[in-house]
């Protein structure tokens, strides 16, 4: 269901399953004594590492806005500071033209093991990803995710990657909350904390659902550990992927022409909503794909799952910040072009702000400089030149004219195969076809060429 684009595999069976920070120095960690190279995606090889736990130098706070600004992106294993100074600074332009959220996980994606023995450190990779989130004038955020090998019955000092997925045992939750706690203290000026990721580990096989009261333990334990830190330190949970389906299946309240969401996934949330301590917001993820039949009826269309999956979640969580960590519109195997896959991706952040969503983090998922695929599909920029893509100013203009509690004017096309999203000094416009389109909008008149996704000044 999710889209080849340097993306990890899910736990479980496979089908249920401020702104504008000042730039600072941050120290590098001193006292290691061994570091072995791995891959920091889903990781192979492994590392060992020892070092202080002093804390990261102080990085200046972003100053806090009226308007949340609703978009962000998540860091993966290659981004712009793993790139040469020259493409670092240009993708850092890219980002902090429009300063917008920027998150990143603790371990993988970038990240190496954070404590590969108990009260063990090593933050350089975070240290660095911190960095440039500051540099770059981002709203951090810091998903929490994912555990070291020795909270799930593995070895002391060692990092096996092809076990990402698993989750701490239960008799380390505490030690994981300890771990999230000492995050937080390292980097003061992250206010936002997202507890895990799309329930890895947390599948229970015998009763073939979701083992939501074991993620609700260890998100209650993260919850206080966070919350002691710093009071005013913003949690949310559960990161549950929503997956659908065309086909008959279980019984489920939430269906429309997209398809049908899974009812143990709504039955998990209802869990934690129960049952936690405490939550900021709530977050979910997924596609508008089904896990059976793909986009129905077609990619378009198939967006309406967006919509109806927010509110369903704000209704049950009595309107609790609605969260979407990732979002994906596509296929694996898809053909589209780039002005295609921009195109539905700017009528899903449609989707998104019409419905409500407080914030969306789009995937980002760069690709390593030299590599076979240098046209990077869906990327922000060119890797090796920092040259921008086309996504890049398509969050950077929902960016600036679309945060979280802008207010939304009913504006229409003439043209129905045309989507609309207004507010009162801008619009975005979004031809959902193949073909050149002459539509109204607004008492204007437009031409769109095929899948052109064209912005107006409204004038207000």
């Amino acid at each position: 269901m999710i889209p080849s684009n340097g993306r990890h595999a899910r736990g479980g069976p496979s089908w249920p399953v401020a702104i504008g920070a000042g730039v600072v120095a941050l120290a590098l960690i001193v006292g290691i004594l061994f570091y072995a190279s791995r891959d920091r995606e889903t990781g192979r090889g492994q590392a060992m590492t020892v070092a202080p736990t002093e804390p990261a130098p102080s990085l200046q706070p972003p100053p806090v806005t009226a308007d949340w600004p609703r978009w962000g992106v998540t860091h993966t294993q290659y981004s712009a500071d793993n790139e040469t100074p020259d493409v670092t600074e240009a993708a850092s332009h890219l980002l902090d033209r429009v300063p917008m959220l920027q998150n990143q996980h603790i371990m993988g994606w970038g990240a190496g093991n954070p404590e590969p023995a108990p009260g063990q450190y090593d933050f350089r990779d975070l240290d660095r990803r911190v960095k440039f989130m500051a540099q770059s004038k981002s709203i951090p955020v810091l998903t929490l995710c994912c555990a070291p090998d020795w909270m799930k019955n593995g070895s002391e000092g060692r990092t096996d990657w092809t076990r990402i997925e698993v989750a701490p045992q239960r008799d380390h939750f505490d030690d994981y909350a300890k771990l999230a706690a000492t995050v937080a203290k390292r980097y003061p000026t992250v206010k936002h904390f997202m507890v895990w990721n799309e329930f890895k580990g947390f599948w229970h096989n015998s009763r073939n659902e979701w083992d939501a009261a074991a993620y609700t333990e260890l998100y209650n334990k993260v919850y206080t550990a966070l919350k002691a830190v710093n009071k005013d330190i913003k949690v949310g949970g559960p990161y549950i992927p929503i997956d659908s389906n065309v086909t008959a299946g279980p019984r489920s309240e939430l269906t429309g022409p997209w398809g049908t969401v899974d009812q143990r996934t709504l039955d998990a949330i209802q869990y934690w909503l129960k049952n936690k301590k405490g939550a900021d917001f709530i977050i979910i993820d997924g596609s508008s794909a089904n896990k059976d039949k793909g986009l129905v009826p077609d990619e378009f269309t198939a967006l309406g799952k967006f919509s109806a999956v927010t509110n369903w979640v704000r209704r049950e969580s009595n309107d609790l910040p609605v969260w979407w960590a990732e979002w994906y519109v596509e296929t694996d195997g898809s053909d589209w072009d780039e002005n295609r896959r921009v195109a539905v991706q700017a009528a899903a952040m449609m989707e998104f702000a019409s419905s409500g969503v407080t914030t969306a983090l789009y995937w980002n998922p760069q690709r390593k400089a030299g590599g076979t695929d240098q046209t990077c599909p869906g990327c922000l920029w060119q890797p090796g030149t920092g040259r921008e893509l086309p996504m890049a100013g398509i969050i950077s203009g929902f960016t600036k004219w679309f945060p979280a509690h802008v207010t939304l004017e009913d504006v229409t096309a003439s043209d129905p195969r045309v989507k609309v999203l207004a507010q009162p000094r801008q619009l975005v416009m979004v031809n959902t076809t193949n073909t050149k389109l002459t539509v109204t909008v607004d008492n204007q008149e437009f031409q769109l060429n095929p899948y052109e996704v064209k912005w107006s000044d409204r004038g207000a």
